[in-house]
């Protein structure tokens, strides 16, 4: 009904009418008919789908010079109105004087006060808040003597919060809380809220984490119900658990993951087979046996969507009796798994495979370091230990390297390969070094049959055009594609783009600038022309990995999309898959691929905003030291250099004054008035560290000349 409305407004005929000439248009004539029409118009205005005029007629934005979207503030005051859809370069700039009330994250209506000129965006006032987007904020508590105010850690929400004396809970200057916003704020007023939660003085131990676990709404409990469920939960495979499962006990399976890790959700097995091929096993634990849908364990790992993983813990997307217990597939015990063997050719091909359901007993629970370790330099003392696998080491490396040069690297696969880092904190939570991870064979193994495995699940579930959530990476924006194209001109490289820019065409570019010194920032620049990956109920493709068919199958005890997807294969091979059953997934997918793509980007930000607290807090203690660096980044008011270990800051060009510095957006540069000298991306500096604002992440260097 809502599609059929919203074409029927977007006709160019139609003017806005009123309800009961949408009636009459439309042809509704029965009472319980028009009562449904009603409540789905009221429903549609809402979510700002169409527009109610004074005169009460009904319209789509986009045809009275309207537009819904997201606020995106800055904390200078003004903001940008991202619209539904993400149509790129049509974002909306508002001035602070015409927020009229709206704050960050707010679901909004403007409506356009000035179209853009050449270069410039449109700008807009905004008229209606649809949703608000904040309705608990984290911030320091600040008294005065007749009432308080909250300062936001978001600097994107520029108002302090307004609290009465009566609403502070007693909280005292410098402490971390949560604010419940009880008054939204109007053109000359700030907000209005009340404590609801002290999270600890901003300088006690724990307290940074435990404020962004709060500002991202990361549930760190269970709800009492789920924790009940789980004791109906065996802690060991019974005989029932068994029936109708492929015996794998007796294979050489075993597992490969970092050193941390308690939530091992695949295993591997190799083999070679006569006809010259490898038989690949990839064996994921069978979550989906023990969560069933709609139960009390289900309903909240949806909520959640993803386990989210902090640099000092893990908020699990399970509970730890399945996610570390009997879901994990840790050693010498008897799991629950889904398997799929894959028969793949020396071209790197899946000449045949097989999805089966299966019970394992994990040989060894082996980590990156040791088998790196063992393929890599030859570790005897490892080799010896871990003999019972060595030969089925070599065969898997063997495998992934054909996997990664003959299949995906042909064919175009973007293969970025940034550093990361690792942050290693005390029992204090303090961080006593950051270095870079270095990424091994053994990091490469898994990650290749991990893709191979999850290709091949997803060819077979499009064909068999069953309801499903597909991980999708869409085509970059020509636009962003052709600024990459003018920018990588500097340094003597170039992009043929015809009508659509290909995979491999970016991939040569990547291996043309591997080890140069402008590989760190070329590359960022790439990245960044790129959409963001997510799930989708339909098949879109995937651009970054060039690959036509691409899911998520291997990570079930953290990722929902996975858990959803292995029980529609489960109730596609034992045959329960009816017209009816179709029906229902086919409503719920779309729901699912929202709220998972949702939910990972919270995860995402809330584990890059713990990586910059701690790489902040490392610093703090270095102030005065020197380090070499790359300029990763070139604005207006400074450069952003990178060290080798990842952390980043910025020199100001306020302190660059040994000379009066122009800056050259179009190059990406800095030029000395009088000296003439130049500062660009890609150029290695030595600078010193000279501030840092902690609870702001923030890191300022001051060049050094040497």
């Amino acid at each position: 009904m809502k599609e059929t409305i919203l074409e029927f407004m977007r006709e160019k005929a139609y003017n806005p009418m009123k309800y009961e000439e949408l009636l009459s248009s439309l042809g509704i004539k029965r009472i319980k008919e028009k009562k449904k029409f009603l409540f789905i118009l009221d429903e549609m205005e809402e979510e700002g789908l169409v527009i109610k005029t004074k005169k009460k007629k009904y319209g789509v934005p986009e045809r009275m010079n309207l537009i819904v979207g997201r606020l995106q503030s800055n904390k200078k005051g003004f903001g940008f109105i991202i619209p539904d859809g993400g149509i790129v370069g049509s974002d909306v700039y508002v001035s602070a004087e015409d927020l009229n009330g709206a704050m960050h994250n707010d679901r909004v209506i403007a409506r356009i006060i000035r179209r853009s000129e050449e270069g410039l965006r449109n700008e807009g006032e905004i008229i209606r808040i649809i949703k608000r987007g904040n309705v608990k904020i984290v911030g320091t508590f600040e008294s005065s003597r007749n009432f308080g105010f909250v300062v936001p850690d978001d600097q994107k929400i520029t108002q302090d919060i307004f609290i009465p004396k009566s609403e502070t809970m007693g909280a005292k200057e410098g402490y971390k809380v949560v604010v419940e916003i009880t008054q939204y704020p109007e053109s000359r007023r700030n907000p209005e809220g009340r404590i609801i939660e002290i999270l600890g003085h901003i300088d006690d131990v724990g307290t940074d984490i435990l404020s962004i676990i709060k500002k991202y709404d990361l549930p760190q409990e269970f709800p009492s119900e789920v924790i009940n469920q789980t004791k109906n939960i065996p802690d060991t495979i019974r005989e029932e658990d068994i029936k109708g499962r492929r015996d794998l006990r007796d294979r050489m399976i075993f597992t490969i993951d970092g050193e941390d890790a308690k939530d091992l959700d695949d295993a591997v097995s190799i083999e070679k087979l006569e006809n010259g091929n490898y038989l690949l096993g990839v064996h994921i634990a069978d979550v989906s046996y023990y969560v069933f849908e709609n139960s009390a364990i289900d309903k909240e790992a949806f909520k959640r969507g993803n386990s989210v993983y902090l640099v000092d813990r893990v908020i699990p997307m399970l509970p730890p009796k399945l996610s570390n217990g009997i879901c994990s597939l840790n050693p010498k015990v008897d799991r629950l798994v889904f398997s799929c063997f894959m028969e793949i050719n020396d071209k790197g091909k899946v000449v045949q495979h097989e999805l089966v359901k299966s019970i394992i007993n994990s040989k060894e629970r082996m980590t990156y370091a040791n088998v790196t370790k063992i393929l890599e330099e030859e570790n005897k003392e490892l080799i010896n230990k871990y003999k019972n696998i060595y030969e089925d080491l070599i065969l898997m490396k063997e495998l992934a390297l054909i996997l990664r040069n003959n299949r995906r690297l042909k064919r175009g696969t973007i293969d970025f390969d940034f550093a990361e880092a690792k942050i290693t904190l005390d029992k204090e939570g303090k961080p006593i070094d950051i270095q870079l991870y270095k990424r091994g064979i053994a990091d490469k193994i898994i990650e290749e049959f991990m893709l191979v495995c999850n290709e091949t699940v997803a060819e077979q579930m499009y064909w068999a055009s069953l309801p499903f959530i597909y991980r999708t990476h869409e085509q970059p924006d020509p636009v962003k594609i052709m600024e990459l194209n003018n920018f990588i001109h500097n340094f003597g490289y170039h992009l043929r783009i015809s009508e659509e820019i290909r995979p491999n065409e970016l991939q040569n570019l990547l291996n043309k600038i591997k080890d140069r010194p402008e590989e760190i920032v070329i590359g960022r620049l790439m990245l960044r022309t790129m959409k963001q990956a997510k799930y989708t109920h339909n098949n879109l493709g995937h651009f970054g990995l060039a690959a036509k068919y691409y899911t998520h199958f291997t990570s079930p005890i953290r990722r929902y999309s996975d858990l959803t997807i292995h029980r529609i294969i489960s109730e596609m091979l034992y045959g329960k898959l009816e017209k009816e059953k179709i029906k229902k997934l086919n409503k719920k997918m779309p729901e699912i691929a929202l709220q998972t793509s949702t939910r990972e980007r919270i995860a995402e930000e809330a584990e890059r905003e713990t990586d910059d607290l701690k790489k902040a807090e490392y610093m703090k203690e270095r102030i005065g030291d020197k380090f070499s660096g790359i300029i990763s980044g070139v604005t207006s008011f400074g450069m952003f250099i990178e060290l080798e270990n990842t952390i980043e800051g910025l020199v100001r060009v306020s302190s660059m004054d040994d000379d009066y510095y122009q800056y050259d957006e179009k190059n990406h540069r800095f030029i000395g008035e009088r000296t003439k000298k130049i500062y660009r991306l890609g150029e290695r500096v030595i600078v010193q560290v000279n501030k840092v604002d902690v609870p702001q992440k923030q890191i300022d260097f001051i060049l050094i000349e040497e």
